[in-house]
């Protein structure tokens, strides 16, 4: 029987047991795991209630409440008044009788992912897994399936690494305009009842923000983010943006002491990605969202972005970016050293869509015949070369980037180095000027010896040689509208 109280204390011994202690300090002294370091490319998936009425993105349970939003319109026009049919009349309609978690995973693998983080709770409140907390949750209503538990199963049998990501935290505001008009989300009284709190929305920028999520709420948030942490012992803890708000701060540093302690417990290396400076520098992953940096970075990061351009959620009128693209982006990413996190969404049914399918095994394609460059791969002295420029800062994803022959990202693994050209011209003709000949007034520029240069994925050796203006490669058969890798040996 569940114990608020009970497990409240829990938290606090396991606090109170361990190595690390709730505050920035003892938090400060946790490592990014190795396993994170070596993966580079993960699958995010955004899917729930909201995949149902598959409008506008997964943000519908808050926006079919605002009044005169299209998805306001959209609901009153195909399901009928907010009064009469309110999201929650939305999870007798997920069934998710196509979910097939071991094909999900065989997919994922395919992609070339290494690690996958599904969306254990978004904003709406509906739990995605079994929980002792909430009856509104995947196991008992909807599909009456524990989703991610059996994902998590299949990620184990596959040898891929189990996350999960939590937004609970944004419930506290996310229902509140249902109470603005006559609707379903005044039933929303008391702790436990599927729309409560719904509370008024404030500036989401203010970080003092009234009203302030009560105490009552904000425990209800911890013990859910550990029950997650517990039940299926997540090695990626991902939370989204608001818990910057000053209210979190306590509760994230026992959160984040209980789940450090737990590793430590299990003999695992786990790790907690966060937004907005959150977490205090150097406690946790920074994550940027459908963005990246600019230039390397000397601490590990992650970007999070999705397959579509327009919404995190499968909706029916997805724009879908193309795999080229996004590869560009992961080379990109890597060089700098950080991680891609890449979402799907898939359908209602369970199933995942056949643009979104053929993403991922584009990805994967590339990945099998490149991915020494990327896997286990460290930053090289020169992130990146070439004239294109890549805009810093979250949601900058919606832009194509046109590369072009001179554009280059650079890794190093082993005692190779690897070069990315991110659009292969037409003619097999390449000048890399970061590794041109140098005399020894021109220190700290690069000084190594090349052995030899070879291209992944095709049956060709490159002719190469180095001048004053960089190595210069040429290929007769090098045929692709995707980035091209030269290994490069050093003696």
């Amino acid at each position: 029987m569940y114990s608020k109280k009970a497990y409240l204390q829990q938290i606090e011994d396991v606090i109170a047991g361990g190595p690390y202690r709730d505050n920035w300090d003892s938090l400060s002294q946790h490592q990014t795991p190795k396993w994170f370091r070596d993966a580079k490319f993960g699958i995010f998936i955004h899917w729930g209630v909201y995949s149902v009425p598959a409008f506008g993105n997964e943000w519908y349970s808050r926006n079919m409440y605002i009044q005169g939003s299209p998805e306001f319109r959209h609901h009153q026009q195909v399901y009928g008044s907010q009064k009469d049919f309110g999201y929650k009349d939305f999870i007798p309609m997920f069934k998710a009788e196509n979910f097939d978690a071991a094909a999900w995973t065989d997919l994922f693998r395919k992609a070339g992912a290494r690690y996958v983080v599904p969306v254990a709770e978004h904003h709406d409140g509906f739990q995605m897994y079994r929980s002792d907390i909430s009856h509104w949750n995947a196991y008992e209503m909807g599909p009456k399936r524990d989703v991610l538990g059996e994902l998590t199963q299949e990620m184990e049998k596959k040898g891929l690494i189990n996350g999960a990501s939590t937004h609970r935290i944004e419930h506290w505001f996310f229902m509140g305009h249902g109470k603005d008009f006559e609707s379903d989300i005044t039933e929303a009284e008391k702790e436990g009842d599927f729309y409560w709190p719904a509370m008024p929305e404030g500036d989401h920028q203010d970080l003092f923000s009234e009203p302030v999520p009560t105490k009552d709420f904000l425990e209800d948030w911890m013990v859910r983010t550990c029950e997650l942490i517990d039940r299926y012992q997540i090695k990626e803890l991902y939370f989204d943006w608001w818990i910057q708000h000053s209210s979190a701060k306590p509760y994230l540093q026992k959160i984040a002491a209980y789940y450090y302690n737990r590793a430590v417990e299990w003999n695992e290396e786990v790790l907690i990605a966060y937004k907005h400076d959150a977490f205090m520098f150097g406690t946790a992953l920074v994550d940027i969202e459908r963005g990246q940096f600019a230039n390397v970075q000397p601490f590990y990061w992650q970007t999070d972005t999705a397959i579509a351009k327009n919404s995190w959620c499968y909706t029916e009128n997805n724009d879908f970016k193309k795999a080229k693209d996004i590869i560009c982006d992961l080379a990109d990413v890597v060089s700098k050293n950080g991680n891609l996190l890449l979402n799907v969404g898939p359908k209602a049914d369970g199933t995942i869509s056949a643009e979104d399918t053929a993403v991922l095994l584009e990805i994967g394609e590339w990945l099998e015949a490149n991915g020494e460059a990327i896997y286990g791969s460290h930053i090289w002295r020169t992130a990146a070369e070439g004239p294109t420029v890549v805009e810093e800062g979250q949601f900058t994803d919606g832009k194509d980037k046109v590369f072009t022959k001179e554009d280059f990202r650079f890794t190093v693994n082993g005692s190779h180095l690897y070069a990315i050209c991110l659009s292969y011209p037409h003619d097999g003709h390449i000048s890399i000027k970061s590794l041109a000949e140098q005399d020894a007034s021109c220190l700290p520029k690069f000084h190594g010896i090349i052995d030899a240069v070879d291209v992944l994925g095709f049956e060709e050796t490159p002719v190469w040689k180095r001048t004053e203006n960089g190595l210069e490669i040429e290929t007769r058969n090098v045929r692709t509208d995707k980035p091209v890798v030269f290994k490069i040996t050093m003696r």
